[in-house]
């Protein structure tokens, strides 16, 4: 693919793949690159797997359904949630990915991310809402039924200063350096564009959402 597929409606893949190529063939870090996919409000992708390189991946420009979607070698991220209305609702359903350097979905925008049924490998953050984004927001993920493979850092990170919720059940955390992953990190984020200071780890019963219970590892 040398230019982002916009989707408007549902767009089933047939689990065929994709990956970058030109303008699209970078696999690294740096920020503002342009995604494989560009999802419209309201869109639905399924059955894809998205190779290497997969530059940013899917981008959500409102609620959003990614369905059977597997990356393979996640670039910057695999995925980014933009939507703007605290309603807008972004679910990820089945699928996996591993390769993720740093982030796997990144929640730029309002509303709640849903995982369910998911699988992710060798990476960094499972979920992670902006830090530092110029416009910041109250936002929320609904984990559940995930396997979880190290190495990684966290499964969820979110700012409490901005309310942010994740609520967490049916976690398995595999392999070994398994208990090294934190289950969910506390930021105090900003909208200045500075790191932001991670304030705490574990359930707090406000922010992070979860009892011990809700996570096995194996």
């Amino acid at each position: 693919m040398t230019a982002t597929v916009e989707v408007s409606g549902s767009y089933d893949g047939r689990l065929k793949r994709f990956h970058g190529a030109g303008a699209l063939g970078a696999d690294g870090q740096d920020e503002d690159q342009d995604p494989l996919f560009e999802l419209a409000d309201g869109a639905t992708l399924k059955n894809v797997i998205l190779g290497a390189p997969a530059a940013d991946g899917v981008h959500c420009l409102g609620s959003c359904t990614l369905q059977n979607v597997w990356w393979e070698d996640v670039g910057e991220d695999a995925a980014t949630f933009k939507g703007g209305s605290a309603s807008a609702t972004y679910r990820v359903l089945g699928g996996g990915a591993r390769h993720a350097d740093d982030k796997v979905f990144q929640h730029n925008g309002a509303g709640t991310v849903t995982i369910g049924n998911f699988q992710v490998a060798d990476f960094g953050k499972l979920y992670r809402s902006c830090g530092n984004c110029d416009t910041q927001y109250e936002r929320h993920v609904v984990i559940s039924d995930v396997k979880v493979t190290g190495p990684g850092n966290a499964i969820a990170g979110i700012n409490a200063n901005y309310g942010d919720t994740a609520t967490l059940s049916g976690v398995t955390i595999n392999g070994d350096g398994g208990r090294d992953i934190t289950v969910c990190d506390r930021f105090q984020g900003n909208d200045s564009g500075d790191e932001p200071n991670e304030t705490g780890s574990g359930p707090d019963g406000t922010h992070c959402r979860y009892s011990t219970s809700d996570v096995t590892y194996s």
